[in-house]
């Protein structure tokens, strides 16, 4: 079996599931957010069944989309959000801390082996750390919060081997954006994303989040990277049990493997209106922007911040740009604080925003006008994601959107790190 497979028949209670198979498993992580949350159906239908949260201790809940608040709508969101975390007794409440998949990844609360899901499609980021996590929507919330437990359709998996070293100014954001320019938007539809090779393998954990963030924008069910040494060391330095491993079978059977060299790759752009319409740096550079974006689940946590220091110290960001930057979480923030990362994007003209999910979603802290254009680090940059939906917007790395504020048009990061 795939170690995709081996989870979720472990979690169902049987020695063996096979793709397509229906399987009831236990939950062992149920997170929701402010956005989709408890407002959205599921308060009033626990109160229809006369029904509590089957267990407080395994859901996590988190104020991040409309945190700080910019409506008295959201305002009254977030209040409801709190409010009823506390009326279920479910102590892992968190606003004002960050996206919520980084705070289920710092905090420790997703290990491998388990079974998560959340009302957030980007749940998938869980996976970077060998558990299965996947995005579900607010009725099959309900049902897990009264019973503890949902169903799958085991996916059959497509593996992707990453093979090579990635040469200077090359991210893993550059890695994931190749794969979905190869695979699709839909080509990976409920299908498991197993990362691998050595490329994956040479990733640290601020780096393997953003692989395994991105499965969904592909349509996967999940994305995964086997647990290894660098997982280990992940969740000693964080002070928390690192779970159960599985690992994929040598004989184990594969929908599909794609095989990727890294050490031929360029920094690539995904260009608008689609995450897949993927194109190297060369083929793009020059088109002018109007903002520049750092942040979110998929590009704020502390490797990106350093990689955008790196580039911007001793310069400035070009005239008539915005660069933004929004740590992934408070810890994040306060980590790049003390390293001074915080210090030398302010001095180049960047702004640093609270730890929040509202420039990339587009609720609030950043969004673009009709007819302007943002290069950002977040994962995806469909019609309106940011703001107007006459504005576009382009995916990069944080390398790359460093580079790009500086010139007031996409860039390649490259030449800002020779020498």
């Amino acid at each position: 079996m795939t170690i995709t497979e081996k989870i979720l028949a472990s979690a169902a209670g049987k020695e063996k599931v096979a793709p397509g198979e229906i399987v009831t498993v236990k939950v062992d992580l149920a997170m929701m957010t402010d956005i989709i949350g408890p407002r959205i159906e599921i308060a009033e239908r626990l109160k229809e069944l006369g029904a509590r949260v089957w267990d407080p201790e395994k859901v996590v809940v988190v104020s991040d989309h409309y945190t700080p608040p910019a409506t008295a709508r959201q305002a009254d969101i977030v209040k409801f959000t709190r409010e009823w975390a506390q009326s279920q007794g479910i102590q892992r409440y968190h606003e004002y801390e960050g996206a919520c998949h980084q705070i289920l990844a710092e905090k420790g609360y997703i290990k491998p082996g388990m079974v998560a899901v959340g009302t957030d499609s980007h749940t998938c980021m869980g996976g970077a750390v060998g558990a299965f996590a996947t995005g579900i929507g607010s009725t099959e919330m309900l049902g897990v919060l009264v019973t503890g437990e949902i169903w799958f359709k085991v996916p059959a998996t497509i593996k992707v081997i990453w093979e090579g070293k990635p040469g200077a100014g090359v991210m893993a954001k550059d890695l994931i954006l190749k794969t979905c320019g190869v695979i699709g938007h839909a080509g990976a539809t409920y299908r498991a994303l197993e990362f691998t090779g050595p490329a994956i393998n040479a990733l640290p954990m601020d780096e393997r989040w953003c692989i395994a963030n991105m499965a969904v924008e592909m349509g996967a069910k999940n994305g995964i990277i086997e647990a290894d040494e660098v997982t280990a060391a992940f969740f000693q330095k964080i002070g928390v049990d690192e779970g159960k491993h599985f690992s994929s079978d040598p004989d184990a059977a594969y929908l599909q493997i794609i095989r990727l060299d890294a050490g031929q790759l360029e920094p690539q752009v995904a260009c608008p209106p689609a995450v897949d319409q993927v194109h190297p740096i060369r083929e793009v550079a020059g088109e002018r922007i109007d903002q520049a974006y750092v942040g979110s689940c998929t590009g704020g946590r502390l490797n990106d911040l350093k990689a955008v220091a790196k580039i911007l110290e001793g310069r400035k960001v070009a005239k008539n740009v915005r660069l933004l930057v929004s740590p992934a979480s408070r810890d994040v923030y306060l980590e790049a604080l003390k390293a001074g990362l915080l210090e030398t994007i302010a001095a180049a003209g960047g702004v640093i925003l609270a730890p929040t999910c509202g420039a990339c979603v587009g609720a609030h802290s950043g969004l673009l006008a009709a007819g302007e254009r943002c290069i950002s680090a977040t994962n995806r940059n469909f019609v309106g994601r940011m703001g107007s939906p006459q504005a576009e917007v382009y995916l990069a790395s944080p390398a790359t959107v460093a580079a790009s504020a500086i010139e007031g048009r996409i860039a390649d990061p490259r030449p800002y790190l020779e020498g």
